[in-house]
């Protein structure tokens, strides 16, 4: 009976032993499956967002046609702005198109564009009175002075005309700060007469040296020393876009106010809406 007792005793000492072993075991490889699926996350987590960037943005080349753009599916497919002949994408999951904002700018568009053709016809038509000749009789000295008298009206009616024209075109500019106002934080995909011309960057965006909107203005200057960046008269810094990116004429366009950067872009230059 003793043996008997101590052979069980044994044998519940050894099971013992081999359950809490494999549940060390489990525990072991759940624990390094475990870390290696949070390694894996945190790396993840870790890698950093594409940069903005000429030599790509989100399946986006500026060397690309707009075709070719809207065949990669890196934009939605329906436009987001229409406004003064460019045609707008938003980015792939970006805002639907709003139909009030859009015509609108068809309305100002349209508008724009009656009041510069208008203006053009206008500056055809005016002709510049010669001057007279020397030893002029009284007849010809009155009748130029008559001619003289029309063209000074007809010029006051032009002016006042144009001043009406002008109007119109200046509808252009609070569309344009509508629609950069709606689309800021989704960026948007510009395209003009000659295919793509401006790529606005998303607000949470950054280029390769960490630059964006939020960033301040010697940030700016610090990160792109040396490289070309100059201010411009509308408020905004230009730097050249790297080589191989579609062209000479694209550049970076840093939109600065109250000291910060507000907005980021790749614009063509020497590009033309409708």
């Amino acid at each position: 009976m003793g043996t008997i007792r101590n052979t069980r005793a044994a044998v519940a000492v050894l099971t013992m032993a081999l359950v809490v072993a494999g549940a060390a075991a489990c525990e072991g490889g759940g624990g390094g499956g475990g870390g290696a699926g949070k390694a894996g996350a945190s790396a993840a987590a870790a890698t950093p967002p594409q940069p903005f960037g000429a030599n790509g943005y989100r399946g986006l080349q500026l060397s690309m046609t707009k075709d070719e753009v809207l065949a990669a599916g890196a934009l939605e497919p329906s436009p987001v702005s229409v406004l003064n002949g460019c045609t707008d994408y938003a980015y792939k999951g970006g805002p639907a198109p709003d139909p009030v904002r859009m015509a609108n700018e068809a309305e100002v568009h349209a508008k724009a564009g009656k009041a510069l053709a208008r203006m053009d016809e206008m500056r055809a038509k005016r002709k510049t009175l010669p001057p007279l000749a020397a030893g002029a009789s009284l007849k010809e000295l009155q009748e130029h002075s008559a001619r003289l008298q029309e063209q000074l009206q007809q010029d006051a009616a032009d002016q006042k005309e144009f001043a009406e024209l002008q109007k119109d075109l200046d509808l252009v500019t609070p569309a344009r700060k509508a629609r950069d106002e709606a689309l800021r934080a989704t960026g948007r995909v510009n395209f003009g007469t000659e295919g793509l011309r401006q790529v606005v960057a998303p607000a949470d965006a950054r280029t390769a040296e960490g630059v964006g909107a939020g960033s301040t203005e010697e940030e700016l200057k610090r990160a792109y020393e040396g490289k070309e960046l100059k201010p411009t008269k509308g408020g905004t810094y230009e730097l050249p876009a790297e080589s191989g990116s579609g062209g000479p004429d694209w550049f970076y366009e840093f939109t600065v106010a109250d000291g910060k950067v507000a907005g980021l872009a790749l614009v063509k230059h020497n590009t033309y809406c409708a």
